[in-house]
């Protein structure tokens, strides 16, 4: 078998509110507001991206089914989770779970988590 796939570029996300979304994670989650192609919207963080769906005014070609609140996924950082557990409980972010030990891609990690406007499931994790 070929071994091809090098990294995700981007991702979608569909949700109901692209204003409240970019609040979100521009103001909570320190990612960068990128303006394409007219007035598309994308979330921008170290060479990635997540590019941003209104529900009801997807984009073409899209998911068979999108949905807001239908993702969970971990991002990692080299921050310390005591540090953005601090920033969280100042920005009045609600932890769901966490600190706790589980397995990313290449090895263990510490993670906690939360929730977006859109109450998708975003995993904030460092390599242990």
């Amino acid at each position: 078998m070929i071994n091809f796939i090098d990294r995700i570029d981007h991702l979608v996300l569909t949700v109901q509110n692209i204003e409240e979304t970019v609040r979100f994670y521009t103001g909570i989650l320190g990612m960068e507001l990128e303006i394409f192609r007219g007035d598309r919207k994308a979330l921008k963080f170290g060479n990635q991206k997540f590019n941003l769906h209104e529900k009801g005014k997807e984009f073409e070609p899209k998911a068979h089914s999108p949905t807001p609140g239908g993702i969970d996924i971990c991002l990692i950082t080299k921050t310390p989770l005591q540090e953005i557990e601090e920033w969280f409980k100042k920005s009045g972010v609600q932890i769901i779970e966490g600190p706790i030990e589980r397995t990313g891609a290449t090895g263990k990690i510490n993670s906690i988590y939360l929730r977006d406007p859109d109450q998708n499931l975003i995993e904030i994790s460092n390599y242990i």
